[in-house]
């Protein structure tokens, strides 16, 4: 019995030990236990450090803002249950050195985009309004006798036309026009008709189609006429007959004188309604125009 007894110590001591050796190691407990006690303790919180355990060792890596937290740190880790060691790789930042990392990194940093100019507003077309005036010299002779009602004539812009004193249409853009009608007077009776209105105008090498009033001049039988005639002393700037919207019996409008410069003269012999060429005629549109914008 005693033989027994004196064995057992033995044998239990070795089971202890054992038993001891044989214990496992938690090394996610030990690492997030470190790492909780860092960020509440009042001393290292707040630093980027990060922990690993690996069977026991517990490593520090990260930085910190003074050698005090940073030996504090090794105290938290060497006193944690079950740490076998502590490896300590942190690095030590002062805070004024990463505020003027951060100030230079700023300071180098490209200069924001500027904001893109905004695109000016697109240029808007000129209207030429009803009503305007455009005055014309025929390139040929035109009469009741000669012309043909539905004839096609040709004409030349003599005033530019301008609006909101810009030129919109320039003086010399090609006109053509129409002959409404023309009639014969009869030699006994009978009345003399010609009639005018302009069609198209060539600006700038674009065709318009536009829309005028008629030009109309009537000579009755044994050559009274409603379209009056002047001589080669007429005063500068009068006007022969009517600028005429389209009425019958109204005189052809045809602007004389010097200070225009414009062969003028709605003129009739003694029984026929002639127009010579470059003759200055004045038609009104009846319709506005719409011409593109002016070139940038």
């Amino acid at each position: 019995m005693r033989k027994y007894t004196s064995v057992l110590p033995w044998v239990v001591a070795g089971c202890l030990a054992l038993t001891a050796g044989c214990k496992q190691v938690d090394d996610a407990k030990i690492a997030q236990d470190v790492q909780n006690q860092i960020a509440s303790d009042p001393q290292t919180q707040g630093s980027a450090v990060t922990v690993t355990s690996n069977e026991g060792k517990v490593t520090l890596k990260g930085t910190v803002k003074d050698q005090a937290t940073q030996q504090r740190m090794e105290q938290i880790a060497k006193a944690e249950p079950g740490a076998a060691g502590v490896s300590d790789e942190t690095a030590i930042v002062a805070a004024g050195a990463a505020a003027g990392a951060a100030a230079e990194q700023a300071t180098n940093a490209p200069p924001p985009a500027a904001a893109p100019t905004p695109a000016p507003p697109p240029p808007q077309p000129i209207v030429v309004p009803s009503g305007t005036s455009l005055v014309v010299t025929v390139d040929q002779a035109l009469g009741s006798k000669t012309s043909q009602s539905g004839q096609t004539f040709l004409a030349t812009l003599a005033r530019p036309v301008s609006i909101g004193g810009a030129t919109a249409i320039p003086k010399g853009s090609h006109v053509t026009g129409t002959v409404i009608t023309a009639k014969e007077k009869g030699k006994i009776k009978g009345e003399g008709e010609l009639s005018l209105a302009l069609t198209g105008i060539t600006i700038r090498g674009t065709s318009y189609d536009i829309q005028t009033g008629t030009l109309d001049s009537t000579v009755k039988g044994k050559g009274k006429r409603t379209a009056v005639t002047t001589g080669g002393g007429a005063a500068g700037g009068a006007l022969i007959g009517g600028i005429a919207g389209g009425g019958k019996g109204a005189g052809i409008g045809a602007l004389v004188g010097a200070a225009g410069g414009l062969v003028g003269g709605a003129l009739t012999g003694n029984k026929q309604i002639e127009i010579p060429a470059e003759t200055a005629l004045t038609f009104t549109l009846s319709k506005s125009l719409t011409l593109p914008p002016p070139a940038q």
